[in-house]
């Protein structure tokens, strides 16, 4: 068993941490992350909004609450919507803007350049003008995979130009806004002779926009990440991580807020639709189901270490009881530690699989709601949790019950883990004693 565990902890250590290592350091992968996250603070109040607009209760109830709250919503439906087209309805504009400004950043160009480049080239190919009106069918879900692209291309035509010092010369005398104005021209004049004639081309062969084309590709990747299979080989690889000491959850998050918010925007066109919710693998099911209280679902672990014999597990706990409580849990992973630590290492990666596989089952039978809102990360589990499937006290009882799950599978092996540590403080507190009567 020991050398089974040194095999593994080797090819973590060698094979899988310096790739991971560059992976999470390379530009195009930070830019997208970041890009991400810019654009979140939109998302999550276009999401609650939504959520206000579907109260949960039954058209026929007759609690006086319910029935205000719904005569509110049939009155002002509209007016209440307008948050959540003008954020969730249009989020790959965002996107496009956020992902080609840190692009730009990280080559030393233009941000702001960058951003408007792109966001033209994007409303481009995805909301052509018809009828003197802007579709707005492929702004949202449809269009986040068009998005990245195109802050991808055009931000690296930017590059491309200016690396060969490719562009209008200007004397030193014109003002550097001006300067830096007609830096543009050329990569606009780039975008209409490339993608926009491939736009055309696609529209008038096929009946498709390029973000209707581009989805329909990723369509059977999209289905395949949302299967229990694909949830599975992510958690395991964002806890791998995590256990050599990268952030794992900051990699692996970052490759699928694409897929996240994508089956998010199909769910709540569904939910606007009056259709079936379909699509279970979403960011509020990884924070607030698979990984309560932070990766490796160590909200049962703080829970353990508050009772520890051992004054260092127990300062532990206390550390990181209340961050836990808001899913950060790098005093707890650090603190333990539980990076490299044999013997927490079977329950920080078993843990987070059987609450996907306990909590995907859940949402399929529909013993909790989908997720159809977007909740920031740090709210705590079981408020997240009710926050993001339209307040199901469901998925209330669901996380109380996979944190008391998760102190159970910690339990043999955190009480193995005091024992080591109670003989090391015994011996220290020994050696304490001999070396003051040896004073």
């Amino acid at each position: 068993m020991s050398t089974l565990a040194n095999s593994l902890f080797g090819v973590i250590e060698n094979r899988i941490s310096p790739v991971a290592a560059r992976l999470s350091s390379q530009r195009h992968v930070v830019a997208i992350k970041d890009g991400f996250i810019a654009s979140m603070p939109f998302l999550i109040v276009g999401s609650f909004m939504l959520l206000f607009s579907h109260p949960p209760f039954s058209e026929n109830s007759q609690w006086a609450f319910a029935k205000w709250w719904l005569g509110i919503v049939r009155q002002y439906n509209d007016q209440l919507m307008m948050p959540y087209n003008m954020t969730m309805g249009i989020m790959a504009v965002f996107i496009t803007s956020a992902i080609a400004y840190n692009l730009a950043q990280s080559y030393k160009l233009n941000g702001l350049m960058a951003a408007l480049l792109s966001l033209m080239t994007f409303l481009v190919v995805a909301a052509p003008q018809k009828d003197g009106a802007l579709s707005v069918a492929s702004l949202g879900g449809e269009g986040i995979f068009t998005a990245i692209l195109i802050s991808l291309y055009c931000t690296e035509i930017m590059h491309l130009l200016t690396k060969y010092n490719i562009g209008f010369k200007l004397p030193e005398q014109v003002p550097p806004k001006i300067r830096q104005s007609f830096d543009l021209l050329i990569p606009i004049l780039v975008i209409f002779l490339t993608l926009y004639p491939l736009n055309l081309l696609m529209e008038s062969h096929f009946g498709l926009l390029l973000p209707q084309a581009i989805m329909s590709l990723f369509a059977p990747i999209l289905s395949a990440a949302d299967s229990l299979p694909a949830v599975l080989i992510a958690v395991l690889l964002c806890h791998l991580l995590w256990f050599a000491g990268i952030h794992g959850a900051a990699i692996v998050g970052g490759l699928l807020q694409a897929f996240w918010l994508a089956n998010l925007g199909i769910n709540q066109e569904a939910l606007n639709a009056g259709q079936e919710v379909t699509k279970v693998f979403v960011e509020p099911f990884w924070q607030f189901f698979i990984t309560v209280g932070g990766s490796g679902a160590t909200m049962g672990l703080v829970i353990l270490y508050l009772r520890s014999k051992s004054a260092h597990l127990r300062s532990i706990g206390r550390l990181g009881l209340v961050p836990g409580m808001f899913n950060i849990n790098e005093p707890i992973i650090f603190g333990s530690p539980v990076v490299m630590n044999p013997l927490l290492f079977i329950p920080f990666v078993t843990t987070p699989l059987i609450n996907a596989v306990i909590a995907w089952t859940a949402t399929r039978t529909d013993l909790i709601n989908h997720a159809i809102s977007l909740a920031p990360w740090t709210t705590p589990g079981p408020i997240g949790a009710a926050w993001s499937t339209g307040w199901d006290w469901r998925a209330v009882v669901l996380v109380a019950f996979l944190i008391g799950l998760s102190a159970l599978i910690y339990y043999p092996f955190f009480k193995m883990y005091e024992r080591q540590l109670l003989q090391q403080e015994a011996e220290m507190a020994d050696g304490m004693v001999l070396a003051e009567e040896t004073k």
